[in-house]
């Protein structure tokens, strides 16, 4: 079962199958788009991947790039192909080998005690700048060597005594091997770890059930209303995303639910219809439950999890570089740059950049970096996370008590004297959350709708954990709307700053695993790749330092977000 911080994730907080053809509803201004073609993301059959989507997907969500119409705009063939290339491009980011047969025992699956590592012509020493190469051989529980890809392995360089890490870009070589490369960013000394996260056949698990069951996470939709002799009625039902009907047999079908259509997003929302309210009682929203649908063989391939694998464990020796070369970065922190593998590299707790040049701030200057600044934060309790820090660092920042569900918001943190006014609230359904209003949970693209922008505005959002039980179409289709909301609040106000975090690692299961997760934070590179904004990508910070992972990270970890957040808020 899952624990009490997984229930509720809002307090401490496949090989794909042929997609069916899905109703893409969108609305640009009063016009109701028309029928859109399936999306989809990746979908294979052995390592054969399937032919562009059409182009009238990509066409009416990438309408508003070259024009302020709320109508959609008939793309030239040009921008087309363009638009092509870079989904394209997406569709190879996040194809992922699976095995080249049938599996019919666990005894096939990746070993993580069988399978090793090995560090590639390690020499004597090594001047900081160099790479390091290692190489995993995976092999199954019989001993034999894998001769496919498609496991999930984490790799990281690090030094206990300096708390000294750096993350490992993994490389399947598809023939059962894996490359795994390793800037030297610190002088000292170093070891290597790797983990198998997931098995390639307990990757094909979660691609499967994240297809055809999305409702192993469910929610309550709870109804109240006058009943006769002045009696107050009140009836708990069982709610959900409304999506092809993707996994969602246990609504029921026809005549079955309420429906809540949002006449902006194009979103559904429904839940079984009350026996005697009508649909218009809705008043709250809570986390429903888990259900676990695994066969026992699935179960027995997900409980290889998060395993260590075994390797050379001789120390790395770092020196400094003949030419004295530094690390450090000197380009100021501006929308749009690339995030490099490593992104950056922990010693002695703190995080140096390799994206742009941050900072450390301290109460004094985090305070000067706010000041006059509206701050909009949208997103799930990660999120939440940066707007408690921000309450705890700043002595003269008071929360004020909206009397709401307070892991669901909104939150506000207000400082007459320097102006500053801090909000948070959750990103809207699906939401495992408390029992909360329901009229309190508002979708991210419509608060960027609703918002004038400008240059005292800072608007900031994630998106992660609650949308990895659904199939990446829906996702996709989350982050596309924001995308468009986006671009009109930069066209109208050009000098607002936006800023895109990613999302955690954390979990490793059926409801939420870090593969999930890591397909999600591609999707949400690629749609905001050329939009000019901020992209604080945080999945290597959490995947390689020291501390027990955790969907909420730490202290130190939320320290170092915050500096390189406000890095960008206030490039020096």
């Amino acid at each position: 079962m899952p624990s009490k911080n997984k229930m509720e994730l809002e307090t401490r907080e496949q090989h794909f199958h042929r997609k069916r053809s899905h109703v893409w509803r969108f609305f640009g201004g009063l016009c109701l788009l028309v029928i859109m073609s399936c999306l989809v993301i990746w979908s294979y059959t052995g390592n054969e991947r399937n032919k562009h989507p059409p182009h009238s997907f990509l066409s009416l969500h990438f309408a508003g790039k070259y024009t302020n119409s709320t109508s959609p705009s008939v793309l030239s063939s040009e921008e087309s192909s363009s638009f092509l290339d870079d989904y394209s491009r997406l569709q190879q980011d996040v194809y992922w080998a699976g095995p080249d047969r049938a599996i019919t025992n666990v005894s096939m699956s990746t070993s993580p005690g069988h399978t090793k590592f090995i560090i590639q012509n390690l020499k004597e020493s090594y001047q900081i700048g160099e790479e390091l190469y290692v190489t995993v051989h995976a092999k199954d529980f019989d001993n034999k060597s894998k001769r496919y890809g498609g496991d999930f392995f984490q790799a990281k360089l690090f030094w206990s005594k300096t708390k000294a890490s750096v993350f490992g870009e993994v490389v399947d070589l598809l023939n059962g091997s894996y490359s795994v490369r390793f800037l030297l960013p610190w002088v000292g000394k170093a070891q290597v770890a790797v983990r198998l996260i997931h098995s390639s056949e307990a990757v094909q698990v979660l691609k499967h059930h994240r297809e055809t069951d999305s409702d192993r996470v469910f929610f309550n939709g709870y109804y109240e209303g006058p009943g006769p002799n002045k009696t107050r009625l009140s009836e708990k039902v069982m709610c959900n995303v409304k999506w092809d009907n993707n996994g969602l047999e246990h609504m029921g079908i026809e005549d079955c639910c309420c429906e809540y259509n949002d006449p902006r997003t194009g979103e559904t929302w429904h839940c079984q219809r009350p026996k005697s309210l009508p649909c218009s009682a809705l008043v709250y929203h809570s986390m429903g439950g888990y259900r676990n649908n695994l066969t026992n063989k699935e179960k027995m391939l997900m409980k290889q999890t998060n395993k260590g694998i075994s390797g050379d464990k001789r120390i790395i020796n770092i020196f400094h570089s003949e030419g004295n070369e530094t690390n450090e970065v000197t380009e100021k922190c501006h929308p749009g740059l690339h995030t490099p593998v490593p992104a950056g590299f922990y010693l002695n707790d703190v995080w140096t950049s390799f994206v742009c040049s941050t900072h450390h701030f301290t109460t004094q200057t985090t305070t000067e970096c706010l000041k006059d600044k509206h701050i909009y934060m949208m997103g799930d309790s990660t999120m939440r996370q940066w707007f408690e820090f921000f309450v705890n660092a700043i002595p003269t920042l008071k929360q004020m008590n909206l009397h709401v569900q307070y892991s669901s918001g909104p939150l506000i943190a207000v400082d007459v004297d320097n102006n500053i006014d801090l909000h948070w609230r959750a990103h809207g359904l699906p939401l495992r959350t408390l029992k909360t209003a329901f009229a309190d949970l508002h979708y991210i693209s419509n608060e960027i709708d609703d918002l004038a922008g400008g240059p005292h505005t800072v608007i900031m959002f994630n998106l992660g954990p609650h949308f990895t039980t659904y199939p990446l179409d829906f996702f996709t289709h989350r982050v596309l709307r924001i995308r468009k909301a986006v671009l009109a609040l930069l066209q109208r106000a050009p000098d607002t700053t936006v800023i895109i975090k990613t999302v955690n690692t954390g979990y490793k299961d059926i409801f939420g695993s870090d593969w999930y997760s890591l397909q999600l934070d591609k999707i949400l590179h690629w749609a905001f790749q050329d939009v000019g904004v901020y992209i604080l990508d945080v999945w290597q910070m959490t995947a390689c330092h020291y501390s027990k992972e955790d969907i909420h990270p730490g202290p130190i970890i939320i320290k170092n977000e915050i500096d390189i957040l406000l890095s960008f808020i206030c490039p020096y």
